[in-house]
């Protein structure tokens, strides 16, 4: 029978280099004390990293930098609000930057949330959540809202075919099709841009 190190290491292994996470997404393994424990453990023996309190990640190492890459703050944000239980959707800014809509590096990345208010520091780097109305963070994908906070940070006015077809080209066929059905009850000229997206044709 395996112990809960290896179990808890083995699922690590399974979700990839960069994947962040904390002692919630174990709970079917152990306790929460005892995961809590073979984190430290693994942490200690640094075949994961501690990332902030209470959230790690299993690192990357860069052959060309000859070390361990920074955190992936998308990944850190996800694993806070599986941590609490937050629903959380990139803001315009970060939208737009994930998008490569945006040729500015933020200082903070920002999130809205349904959870309260609340900031972390991960390296140089500042992760924020933002309280929000639930309609803003309640579609079903995260690339639907990625799509959504985008739009309205660029505004109607800037949205064109060039933007149309950059967006288009970061997903595949299948998850165009899911955004165009999750955000068939977005307010009016978001969807129209969506649809253009989605389906083609012309701003």
């Amino acid at each position: 029978m395996q112990s809960i190190g290896n179990k808890i290491y083995k699922r690590i292994c399974a979700k990839g280099h960069s994947w962040s996470f904390s002692d919630n997404d174990f709970g079917d393994i152990g306790s929460g004390g005892a995961v809590r424990i073979e984190l430290f453990r693994l942490a200690k023996a640094g075949k994961i990293r501690r990332v902030i309190r209470g959230v790690y990640d299993y690192p990357k190492f860069s052959k060309l930098l000859g070390q361990q890459t920074a955190p992936d703050l998308t990944q850190v944000a996800q694993a806070l609000a599986r941590k609490f239980g937050w629903r959380i959707h990139p803001s315009g800014d970060t939208a737009l930057n994930f998008l490569g809509l945006s040729t500015q590096v933020p200082g903070n990345i920002v999130y809205l949330s349904d959870g309260p208010n609340r900031e972390y520091v991960v390296g140089k780097q500042k992760i924020m959540f933002q309280k929000a109305l639930l309609k803003q963070v309640a579609l079903r994908y995260p690339q639907s809202a990625l799509v959504v906070q985008a739009l309205e940070a660029l505004k109607q006015d800037r949205f064109n075919s060039q933007l149309a077809n950059k967006i288009r080209d970061h997903f595949n066929g299948p998850m165009l099709k899911k955004i165009l059905m999750d955000t068939r009850n977005v307010k009016g000229w978001i969807y129209d841009c969506i649809r253009v997206i989605c389906l083609g044709g012309q701003a």
